[in-house]
């Protein structure tokens, strides 16, 4: 079981509301799919979310981001956190996005 699943089991009301504000955030309409992907990379990177990064970078692939618009969501993070984006995220990132 993984740490979603675990989640959902110990507290479902919870992840349900949790899940409702995730459907909520990807039907606002002023930013595209491809660009919500792009920025949640960049966030998650900020973070160090190397397993979130991944996630994120294979759906922006499959809306049509480019190799390196992945990569620059994720370098773009130098400026914000210093290395941990980059050493913890690009390469796993990458590596997802060249399956």
């Amino acid at each position: 079981m993984n740490a979603l699943d675990t989640f959902r089991t110990e507290v479902p009301e919870v992840a349900q509301a949790f899940d409702s504000l995730i459907d909520s955030l990807i039907n606002t309409d002023g930013l595209d799919a491809r660009t919500k992907q792009l920025l949640y990379i960049g966030l998650k990177a900020s973070a160090g979310d190397a397993p979130a990064v991944v996630f994120h970078a294979q759906m922006a692939k499959g809306l049509g981001a480019t190799r390196k618009e992945v990569r620059d969501a994720i370098v773009l993070t130098l400026s914000v956190c210093g290395l941990v984006g980059v050493a913890t995220c690009l390469q796993p990132a990458l590596e997802a996005y060249d399956l």
